[in-house]
């Protein structure tokens, strides 16, 4: 673990987010919450990468393809010194680097999506790269539960699992809700980690606000040695930390006012 890899503590995370959605008068809060953990234990036990140069090629790679829970990542940019207080506080201002989707201009940010289905082909991609030139480089994607309605994330499973691409390993963030509505109203995943499963990868489903879990699965899931694909489906609570916003879907769209936000802040002290 790096040294600023130890500031990767929940709330402290979720208070960074809330700090930049009131500050931006910005969405998409609900959907950066239930990610906390995620990517807590990715960049604290398992990222190999250079915390002094984000972009050192011999990183592992981090792909987040729901790119509108960007707001997850560039808080932990912050606790691992990659950004300031200022790019926080300003963030979707007029003249940030900062956007409300995840932008590959930023350093650290390896993708530019939002427009969903792109992020989990772009690591798959990548790791097919990584396994012919035999690096030792491993891919994390975190995509969401109703960003699987898009066809292009099937066509990239398939080709993960084809071609045996065990550097990867994919988390779903099933918080069972997308834009505008339930998932299971949209389109009705009734078994996601068996689907996955059929493609020839080897799956684990856990609560994914539980650290110790998503890091025992990410560990054993690398064990099995077996030449497959991993995929972890995280069961998360959408708005997660905040009582107000705990599965409640409009906070994928509302903003905070001052006693919303100073209100959120109490329950996360």
């Amino acid at each position: 673990m790096i040294s600023s890899a130890k500031n990767l503590i929940p709330k402290k995370i979720r208070r960074n987010i809330l700090d930049m959605a009131y500050s931006g008068s910005t969405v998409h809060i609900g959907c950066a919450l239930c990610l906390v953990e995620i990517f807590s234990v990715i960049y604290r036990n398992h990222l190999r990468y250079d915390y002094t140069k984000p972009d050192d090629p011999n990183r592992d790679f981090l792909i987040l393809s729901k790119g509108h829970g960007v707001m997850a990542q560039y808080a932990c940019m912050k606790e691992l010194g990659w950004l300031k207080d200022s790019d926080l506080f300003n963030y979707f201002s007029d003249g940030t680097k900062l956007k409300g989707l995840s932008d590959s201009r930023v350093r650290g940010l390896e993708v530019t999506s939002g427009s969903l289905g792109h992020g989990i082909s772009v690591g798959v991609g990548i790791a097919f790269g990584n396994k012919i030139s035999q690096t030792k480089q491993k891919t994390f994607i975190i995509v969401g539960d109703g960003e699987l309605n898009e066809g292009s994330c099937w066509e990239a499973i398939q080709f993960a699992g084809h071609h045996a691409l065990s550097n990867i390993c994919m988390i779903v963030d099933k918080n069972n809700f997308q834009a505008m509505d339930k998932t299971s109203n949209i389109i009705n995943q009734q078994n996601l980690a068996t689907q996955i499963e059929a493609f020839n990868f080897n799956v684990a489903e856990v609560d994914g606000h539980n650290e110790d879990a998503l890091d025992n699965a990410i560990n054993d899931l690398f064990s099995l040695q077996n030449n497959k694909p991993s995929c972890i489906v995280a069961n998360t609570i959408k708005g997660k930390g905040v009582s107000f916003m705990e599965n409640k879907n409009d906070w994928h769209y509302l903003r905070l006012d001052k006693s919303s936000y100073e209100q959120a802040l109490l329950e996360l002290e």
